[in-house]
């Protein structure tokens, strides 16, 4: 009830105003406030030196930190400073007493302090009894004591409810000490009727009853949940105990028991095997049905099923390995080589470590497959990982135990699919591993495939050292520049080159031809192949390094006869060099790409790829303007070279007296064709340098030659790798010539012998050696270039003279 003095009390027109954070203040409530914010510190200020009275408003958004009127709602309670003091911090604590409601209609000052002009709201709770009223407040009260203990809210509230009859004042009451949302608080401040504010403040009560009355039931199921699980272990060990009393033990063995037999039957290291013991006592006092004992059993079952001991035997008889290497592939002979010295150091010494080979080559020649043919001479279990995009370290080194679906990492899961300790592992695609934020894999493997490190390789999931120096790691890339260089050192580089024709059409009688016709469920007297269409098959509809595509062409034939056989016709069919365009089509690759006649301003040149060897038609133009401009999708290091093959043509073309006028004038147009493909590395020097002389004299350049070398200022010519790729592509584009650098000619004599015989390779040591060899014309390139000279700084400043 109001008191005569608050009853009696008119409210002014205006009033400053408050701001209240996630607070909405009710009528009849006393509640201290610490005041920090200057408006609001003004506004007491402001109160205390006049009537006290001051309008509190919660402001709709919590977060902002210097609320507008345009902030707060519109309705408030007004009340009235009975007190105030200083804390320690030196912010104002003021206590606050709510007596009637107010709507702000206009704002008055909002600088210094908000003022508000405000209109009073009526009085709404009334003497008059009604039985609605009566049965609304009794229903409401008896569900707030239902509210109270599941709230955790003080008893007090308990004893003032009691004590209040009147709707309004209940409603009010109640939403100031059940910790609603702010929005909901404020809703029931606005409504004027009382029994609609009750009712109102009634549904909230409901949903907070139902709300937490379901929570307690989550608590409650949860901590019977944990009693009934401590309780059946207890009572297991109890009945256990009492079993072994009795003598009546199951006659069947339990889980722990078998696992203890598994253990001791797996031949463990000791340190795997008190760690398994540790585990398994940790099963022992767990409850089976818990998650963190279907951990311990995943763990269990990986370890005893890891062969840690487990060895087959090696095939050493040389001659039965050799068998089996060349049954499978044709040719390859510096790998067979190195395999059967690997069974010749097992041989002699039985203890000797596991090689780390790393196969490198282009696509298609073989280097997946020749891995299970070793895996198969040698009598070992073959695994394929495919490390191609992995980019996880745990992919290589395993999850933790502490991550739900933990599992080791993909070496420990192929020795376990391998079953013995001494399997073949290929690691294929070493050169597309990826890393980001969760690991680099490369870095990883550094110990897998390090053979001090990897005795005692170590899982992320098994947490103990597994045994892996007699395990024969073979990995396979393309371009053996993309590994990192500390993993590169750590493993036997073997190359592998592309096939020449001869060795096409072998390896297509011998293998391909027969896995297709097989393949294709044609009986082998159905088709006959004659040796010209072989040797179609290869130069007119492939032209690859490897026998991929090669193998397709064939399987696409045996589609064809095999669909004729299916609609009945039995005749036998002869595919032969005039017929093969009937189930192929029209040659691919009919003619030569590249022209072979003498040409200005064109020179071939020979690059390597991680596909293989490819000849490139380096061609060049002037056009308007000045410089030189390189085109054909080139990366940095070529147009590197471009650059100095560009300043080198301009002084080997002044030193043989040149008039390079019209070059000074016009702007040099190198272009390399294929434009689509990305081309880098310095081996176009010689050939771009070779082009631009050609353009400017107007000699023409040899059209059956080709060339490689990186070239300098100086006019030498450097060695560059990838020789027999190279060679072997200017042998399929019908090239016989080939100028290499003097101190590549040591990988020429790594060509097979009967492929140098088809090829003339002419060394050069500078740039002055290719010009009297690829220039229809000659010339004295060597005149006045590095002449001796009392001042070597005025023969440079004379060769290197600009032009003017």
């Amino acid at each position: 009830m109001k008191t005569d003095s608050e009853s009696d009390r008119s409210l002014p027109s205006e009033l400053p105003v408050i701001a209240l954070r996630e607070l909405v203040v009710f009528p009849h409530m006393a509640l201290p406030l610490i005041v920090a914010r200057e408006k609001s510190v003004a506004a007491v200020e402001s109160s205390l030196g006049g009537d006290r009275l001051v309008l509190l408003v919660t402001q709709r958004d919590a977060d902002v930190s210097e609320p507008e009127c345009s902030d707060l709602y519109q309705v408030g309670t007004v009340a009235l400073l009975t007190n105030q003091s200083r804390t320690n911090d030196g912010r104002l604590k003021v206590l606050v007493q709510g007596f009637a409601k107010a709507r702000i209609e206009s704002v008055v000052s909002d600088e210094e302090e908000i003022r508000v002009r405000i209109s009073e709201l009526p009085a709404e709770e009334g003497d008059e009894w009604t039985v609605e009223g009566e049965a609304l407040v009794r229903a409401v009260r008896g569900r707030a004591e239902q509210l109270l203990p599941l709230r955790d809210l003080p008893p007090e509230i308990l004893s003032v409810t009691s004590n209040v009859d009147l709707p309004g004042r209940l409603a009010d009451l109640l939403a100031a000490n059940l910790r609603l949302r702010v929005s909901e608080a404020q809703e029931i401040l606005e409504i004027s009727d009382p029994l609609a504010r009750l009712r109102r403040a009634d549904v909230l009560i409901r949903r907070e009853l139902e709300v937490s009355s379901v929570q307690a039931e989550i608590q409650t199921q949860a901590r019977e949940e944990m009693s009934r699980g401590q309780r059946e272990a207890f009572l297991r060990e109890q009945i256990r105990a009492i079993q072994n009393e009795l003598g009546e033990v199951d006659a069947a063995p339990s889980e722990i028991d078998e696992y203890q037999t598994k253990i001791e039957n797996a031949n463990l290291p000791a340190e795997c095997f008190e760690e398994s013991a540790r585990q398994l006592q940790r099963l022992g006092s767990m409850h089976p049905d818990g998650p963190e004992a279907q951990v311990v059993r995943n763990y269990l079952d990986w370890i005893v099923d890891l062969p840690w001991n487990r060895c087959s035997p090696d095939r050493l008889e040389l001659d039965e390995a050799r068998e089996v290497l060349d049954a499978d592939h044709a040719h390859l002979e510096p790998i067979k080589e190195r395999i059967l010295e690997f069974l010749s150091v097992r041989k002699l010494r039985e203890d000797s470590r596991g090689p780390i080979l790393c196969f490198s080559g282009p696509p298609g020649v073989g280097k997946t497959s020749l891995g299970r043919s070793i895996a198969r001479a040698m009598g070992r279990e073959f695994v394929r990982i495919s490390l191609g995009g992995v980019r996880d370290e745990a992919e290589v080194r395993g999850h933790r135990r502490t991550y739900v679906g933990a599992m080791p990492g993909r070496i420990i899961q192929a020795m376990k699919r391998a079953g013995t300790s001494n399997p073949v592992i290929m690691l294929d695609e070493i050169d597309k591993l990826c890393s980001d934020y969760k690991g680099d894999p490369g870095s990883a493997l550094l110990e897998v495939l390090d053979p001090e490190q990897n005795h005692a390789f170590s899982d992320h999931f098994l947490n103990v050292p597994f045994d892996l120096s007699r395990v024969l790691f073979i990995a396979t890339a393309n371009q053996i520049e993309r590994i990192p260089r500390p993993l590169l050192d750590r493993m036997e580089t073997v190359r592998l080159s592309g096939y020449t024709q001869e060795e096409k059409s072998e390896i297509a009688s011998r293998f391909l031809i027969p896995r297709q016709v097989t393949e294709n469920g044609l009986p082998s007297a159905q088709i006959n192949w004659s040796r010209g269409c072989v040797e179609q098959l290869i130069s007119g509809y492939t032209r690859e390094p490897g026998v991929r595509d090669l193998e397709r062409q064939i399987g696409k034939v045996c589609r064809k006869i095999a669909r004729r056989l299916a609609e009945g016709d039995q005749s036998k069919v002869t595919v032969s060099q005039r017929n093969i365009s009937r189930f192929l089509g029209v040659a691919s690759f009919d003619r030569p790409p590249h022209s072979i006649v003498d040409e200005v301003g064109c020179a071939k040149g020979l690059a390597w790829t991680e596909a293989g060897g490819e000849l490139l038609a380096v061609e060049a133009t002037l056009t308007p303007g000045r410089g030189l401009m390189l085109t054909g999708q080139l990366g940095d290091v070529m147009k590197e070279s471009g650059q100095t093959a560009f300043s080198l043509a301009r002084s080997l073309l002044r030193c043989a007296g040149q008039n390079q006028d019209e070059l000074a004038m016009s702007q040099v147009h190198v272009h390399v064709p294929n434009g689509a493909t990305p081309k880098d590395g310095p081996s176009a020097g010689v050939t771009i340098a070779t082009t631009i002389i050609s353009l400017v004299t107007g000699i023409p350049v040899r059209g059956d030659l080709a060339m490689t070398g990186e070239v300098t200022l100086r006019g030498k010519v450097l060695p560059v790798g990838g020789v027999r790729e190279k060679a072997l592509a200017a042998l399929r584009m019908g090239i016989k010539t080939v100028v290499v650098p003097r101190q590549s000619m040591r990988e020429v004599e790594e060509i097979p012998r009967e492929l140098r015989r088809k090829l003339e390779f002419i060394p050069v040591e500078e740039m002055a050696d290719i010009l009297d060899i690829a220039l229809t014309e000659k010339r004295d390139w060597r005149e006045r270039t590095f002449a001796p000279s009392s001042s070597p700084t005025t023969a440079m400043q004379a060769s290197f003279r600009p032009d003017r």
